[in-house]
């Protein structure tokens, strides 16, 4: 069987990382430093959360990078807040924006708006002018449902894109086979994922890590500013992320040193045979 790889125009045993910024679209601290780290550093994709509140900011600073839509139907900060695009109530909670917690999105949700508000955000990133490489899911919220699992998928087809999924251990923890049900339809998704948190050490020990195929590393650098202090706990961890990702940081030369070749979503999207049929 022909890997993800040798699709790629690679060999089968090549290592290759997706160097994946989190959190486009959450607060201008983000915005900065995930374009930052796109046009001058490591990064080589990232995703737009298009409910969140800096979302139209970053549509005015897109200039054709490779980026996708983080379909969105949780917001997680006590203090920053965001929700649907659509008419929804059951996906909002008690203070009018989206859930805070997985189960309580999942106990509540009604499939119907999560689908109509999930296809809103797509459509709205291609109304906005950006040519969609891929989805994600936030907080994976759906993935380890299998009825929320069938919207993901769906709408992949749909718009005929690859999909955020994780490896084997995603599968197990899901308790149904996700990546079967995505191969049979011909979406391709990474071999497998790995959140990187930290700074320049973790990033260097994750992309030596790299197994061969496909390995998302996914990172969230952001800014310094009191924005970001203000809204994220982890904004040391940002900062740092940041400063990893920077020319000056030489990750990338290193990457190259380790043999790691990096890729974005793009090249998945366009070696994708459903992509590949829509657009003749």
């Amino acid at each position: 069987m022909t890997t993800l790889t040798e699709r790629l125009g690679y060999q089968a045993d090549d290592r290759l990382a997706i160097v994946s910024a989190d959190r486009l679209g959450t607060c201008h601290a983000a915005n900065a430093g995930i374009y930052q780290s796109m046009r001058g550093g490591v990064v080589t994709t990232s995703a737009l959360m298009m409910p969140a509140p800096w979302a139209r900011h970053a549509m005015f600073a897109y200039r054709g990078e490779d980026i996708g839509v983080q379909l969105t139907l949780n917001a997680e900060h006590e203090v920053l807040r965001w929700g649907p695009l659509t008419h929804a109530p059951s996906l909002l909670d008690g203070d009018g924006g989206f859930p805070r917690t997985l189960t309580d999105l999942w106990d509540h949700a009604d499939l119907d708006e999560v689908r109509r508000e999930c296809r809103a955000q797509i459509e709205r990133a291609i109304v906005w002018g950006f040519g969609i490489t891929h989805l994600t899911s936030h907080l994976d919220a759906l993935v380890f449902r299998p009825e929320f699992f069938d919207v993901y998928l769906d709408l992949a087809c749909e718009f005929a894109l690859p999909i955020r999924l994780g490896g084997p251990d995603a599968e197990r923890a899901a308790g149904f086979p996700l990546r079967a049900l995505a191969l049979e339809e011909g979406i391709a998704m990474p071999d497998r994922v790995v959140i990187v948190s930290g700074g320049r050490d973790e990033l260097i020990a994750a992309i030596n890590a790299c197994e061969p195929g496909v390995t998302e590393l996914i990172v969230a650098p952001a800014l310094a500013t009191d924005e970001l202090r203000a809204v994220d706990d982890e904004w040391a961890d940002r900062v740092a992320m940041l400063e990893a990702l920077s020319v000056a940081g030489g990750v990338g030369e290193i990457a190259q040193q380790l043999g790691v070749k990096r890729i974005g979503y793009r090249q998945l999207r366009d070696a994708h045979p459903r992509t590949l049929d829509a657009t003749r």
